[in-house]
């Protein structure tokens, strides 16, 4: 791939002016590696505190917060485990106290619970039911704990939705029978749940994928099983052509702030350009509204985006950056969890935590770096002049030919186009800065729109509020708004420095992050 910042960067370094500032990037070390193939043989499992993370939810409960995530292991050996007694079961079960150092605390169950098993294998001609999906922990507050879990054949939205208690978050624990099964002639998929309980104690369980698209049912607060057994509830989101157009792992969390409800979703195959969309609602079970206005049960493609594969400057970059679990510390701040697939071996599954910041008009967005527990901070308007490296996160631009809604395994490569790579902007005392054009409305680029004008640059400006740390940037004819700046760790270049992140006036992410 062409390095489209060196050009850009020689022309700032000949037309820019030395800049003075209060803060400059610190050297950091980062936590822990990414490639975890030194580790990655089944008798390191104690080992794999932020590895092997896929489908994450996490709850904070006492002084740890506790992550549950599909057993999707890199390079997993069920001969070597067994032959070294290693205890490989389903559902992966870590713990941690400050969301960076997570203890690997095993798996939750010893095997896929029976009555799971029948349900699919007789409505699949027996087969699938070989793993467990997509847990999702419930705190009920009351010294008691639900897991919901799924099980299904790939490929068929043959499905059992399952829960299991227990009075501690690391079990022993109970199986408490069906919530929801689907079967071939069922509109929905039974996989992926994630549940609400609205200001009147009303329970709802969201659930769903390519096939039909994502559901809502209520659930008996008592029990936390379907109110009416046998129901499937009602449509909240769906794509046109579900064939092609992946749709996927709902997560509703309320902002405690503003009353709403929002419905992350995650959009197009895992193993490549997995993002994470959101619509928001006045009620738990919806209609959920995007960021122009319409309904998410339409099938217009919906915006904001959040996350999508991304490339900053000294990384190989991430894929598959998607399936997002949303949660809070109990003191206002607030998270979101996703898988992040190494591009050099997407077999290799990292956890990313990130930051989560709502917009003044009540939109989440996510930092843009990984949430390193550095304390947070207020930055003056000198501290923001220097080098900057700024991504406009866009949805895949290029077709791809699915199976079952996914890329097959061992096709984990971007195309052409698909990688959202860094452009160069120099913020300069008196409101001006110095930009790549390629930064500028890319959000109607194409890859090669972007090659072509990134050697060339165009006059920015900018202006600060430290009263309330957003920042607004004009590139070219586009003004963004309101980006909100954060003190962060850049994970690429092992620093603590200055971040950004907000929405375009078209619901796309822009990411920044101060380099120098």
């Amino acid at each position: 791939m062409k390095n489209l910042l060196l050009p850009l960067i020689s022309a700032i370094f000949s037309v820019a002016p030395a800049l003075a500032d209060n803060f400059s990037p610190q050297p950091s070390p980062n936590p822990w590696p990414d490639d975890y193939r030194h580790i990655s043989s089944m008798d390191n499992w104690k080992e794999w505190g932020t590895y092997n993370v896929h489908d994450p939810s996490c709850r904070k409960i006492g002084d740890y917060y506790y992550m549950y995530s599909t057993d999707a292991i890199y390079r997993e050996n069920r001969k070597e485990a067994a032959e070294k007694n290693v205890p490989l079961g389903f559902i992966q079960m870590r713990r941690s106290k400050n969301l960076v150092n997570w203890e690997f605390l095993g798996w939750v169950f010893p095997e896929i619970p029976a009555e799971a098993v029948e349900w699919v294998h007789a409505n699949a001609n027996g087969e699938g039911a070989t793993n467990i999906w997509a847990p999702y922990i419930v705190d009920c507050g009351n010294g008691s704990y639900r897991l919901y879990y799924c099980v299904s054949a790939f490929g068929k939205n043959t499905s059992y939705i399952g829960m299991a208690t227990a009075s501690s978050p690391q079990g022993p624990w109970r199986q408490a029978g069906e919530v929801v099964k689907t079967s071939k002639d069922s509109k929905m998929n039974a996989i992926d749940p994630s549940v609400a309980t609205d200001a009147e104690g009303r329970q709802w369980m969201h659930y769903g994928s390519y096939f039909g698209g994502l559901y809502c049912l209520e659930l008996d607060p008592a029990t936390g099983l379907a109110l009416n057994k046998g129901d499937q509830g009602h449509l909240v989101a769906r794509r046109a052509n579900w064939r092609k157009d992946n749709l996927e792992a709902p997560e509703i969390y309320q902002n405690r702030q503003n009353g709403k409800y929002y419905l992350f979703q995650s959009y197009d195959p895992l193993m490549t350009t997995y993002n994470v969309r959101v619509g928001r609602a006045d009620k738990a079970e919806g209609p959920f509204i995007d960021f122009k206005g319409k309904e998410i049960a339409d099938t217009t493609n919906n915006f904001p985006i959040l996350t999508a594969p991304y490339r900053f400057e000294n990384h190989p970059g991430w894929v598959g950056t998607a399936h997002c679990g949303v949660f809070d510390d109990g003191q206002g701040n607030i998270f979101m969890a996703h898988q992040g697939r190494l591009a050099t071996d997407a077999g290799m599954m990292d956890l990313h935590v990130r930051q989560v910041f709502f917009t003044p008009e009540g939109w989440p967005v996510v930092s843009p770096e990984r949430y390193a527990a550095l304390p947070a901070r207020q930055f003056t308007e000198a501290d923001l002049e220097g080098e900057w490296e700024i991504i406009r996160v866009l949805e895949p631009r290029a077709e791809r030919n699915l199976e079952a809604g996914q890329i097959l395994w061992g096709e984990g490569d971007l195309l052409d186009g698909e990688w959202n790579n860094p452009s160069a902007i120099t913020i300069l005392a008196g409101g001006k800065a110095i930009a790549s054009a390629a930064v500028a409305n890319s959000a109607a680029a194409t890859d090669a729109d972007s090659s072509n004008s990134a050697t060339s640059t165009i006059v920015a400006t900018w202006k600060f509020n430290p009263a309330t740390q957003l920042m607004d940037i004009t590139l070219g004819n586009e003004k963004i708004t309101d980006l909100i700046i954060h003190h962060g760790h850049d994970w690429e270049r092992e620093t603590d420095t200055i971040l950004f992140t907000g929405l375009d006036s078209t619901g796309r992410s822009v990411w920044g992050k101060r380099i120098r």
